[in-house]
């Protein structure tokens, strides 16, 4: 049996989940970051994208934006500005939010409006990309 560590993973508007994990995948600045038990002690920045991870031998994949993960040896602890799982995904909603987005950088009226259209569109991608790992 894998070591656990105890993941808490907490969005803006929820405790999305709390409870033993066995292998979690981050998406940070420079790529994907893996954590397992006993991992050394590590503050990390969240981009959005996708987070994986395995608790009770089943995988959950999930949408999340933006936020910072905390990690300990027997601790993970993740803020984050949303989090979705992919099958709560609004598969037709993304895809107009990202058309959105696109269209506000093309405008690229100023400099903070274009910087909260890029959030935006890794938002929409992020959940389109987890939408596609819904079984169905």
């Amino acid at each position: 049996m894998m070591k656990t560590f105890r993941l808490e993973l907490y969005a803006t508007d929820r405790a999305f989940y709390s409870g033993p994990c066995e292998f979690m995948v981050i998406p940070a600045g420079d790529g994907e970051y893996g954590v397992l038990a006993g991992h050394e002690p590590v503050v990390l920045a969240v981009h959005a994208g996708e987070l994986r991870f395995t608790a009770d031998g089943k995988q959950r994949v999930l949408a999340v934006g933006d936020g910072f993960a905390d990690i300990t040896g027997d601790l993970v602890t993740v803020l984050t500005d949303f989090a979705e799982n992919a099958d709560e995904v609004d598969l037709m909603r993304a895809r107009a939010a990202k058309a959105r987005a696109e269209d506000r950088i093309k405008a690229h009226k100023d400099a903070v409006s274009v910087a909260h259209a890029q959030a935006a569109l890794s938002r929409a991608i992020a959940r389109i990309k987890v939408s596609s790992r819904v079984v169905h």
